[in-house]
């Protein structure tokens, strides 16, 4: 169903879930020795609501918040639907993504989930409002640290650069300031992976991500001669996701 992270931690409880028709990774975090056992869930997809709250009532958690990395342009996110189905969860993003949420995040902000939480880093260039989640860096924190890096860095590559307000430039500047600069042994999480990939770590991709690696120069005429086709969802999965992926629901109702 899922996989555990190697964590010294055992507050944290931690699944990874997969929907493949978008190749989205989905990402549990529960804080499991504080009574309430609260949750949240990173990125969920609106096909697969069901199959995460299912899982969260399993475990006996209480899921509070439901978070995105940034406004997908592949999937409608799952975040209103869990706010309809699971009474209580709010939903997050960051301020700079100008979509609607319950509560928005700013660069420093913490979300927390029991006696855990996770620090909010901006990591525009995929798009201009796309954060990293990183676990806490403290005392009964999970070791190693953990980053949630949406589209900004993919595991050896990253988030293209040519829709939604992206800059090659600007996502150079945030991989290398905010994600290469945590600990070498930090696993990164990313938003989608397309070749089998789960996990990786600052140091992997410091080493052997074939785009960031290079100068900045070189990693811009990289990005600037993809020739990536027109996503196929973002017509559809951008206004939803505006507004908590709620489009059809908001429509209907009016």
């Amino acid at each position: 169903m899922g996989s555990d992270s190697y964590s010294t931690s055992s507050k944290l409880l931690f699944r990874q879930l997969f929907e493949k028709e978008s190749s989205t990774y989905t990402y549990l975090l529960a804080d499991a020795s504080h009574p309430d056992k609260p949750a949240l869930l990173v990125d969920p997809v609106d096909k697969t609501v069901d199959r995460d709250i299912s899982l969260v009532k399993e475990l006996g958690l209480k899921l509070i918040y439901a978070i995105n990395t940034h406004v997908h342009a592949d999937h409608v996110t799952g975040t209103g639907f869990l706010k309809s189905k699971v009474p209580g969860v709010k939903s997050i993003i960051s301020k700079a993504s100008n979509a609607k949420a319950d509560l928005f995040v700013e660069p420093g902000d913490k979300i927390c989930f029991g006696d855990l939480f996770l620090e909010v880093r901006a990591t525009p260039g995929h798009t201009q409002g796309c954060v990293t989640y990183v676990t806490g860096d403290g005392p009964n924190q999970p070791q190693p640290r953990m980053a949630f890096t949406g589209d900004a860095l993919l595991i050896r590559g990253c988030g293209r650069t040519d829709f939604q307000g992206g800059s090659s430039e600007q996502l150079y500047n945030s991989v290398h300031s905010q994600i290469f600069t945590l600990p070498k042994d930090t696993f990164l999480y990313p938003a989608h992976d397309y070749k089998g990939f789960s996990v990786s770590t600052v140091g992997e991709e410091t080493l052997h991500n074939p785009r960031l690696t290079k100068d900045k120069e070189t990693f811009k005429n990289i990005m600037a001669n993809l020739n990536l086709s027109y996503p196929k969802m973002i017509d559809v999965a951008v206004p939803a996701n505006m507004v908590c992926g709620l489009q059809d629901i908001d429509v209907k109702a009016t």
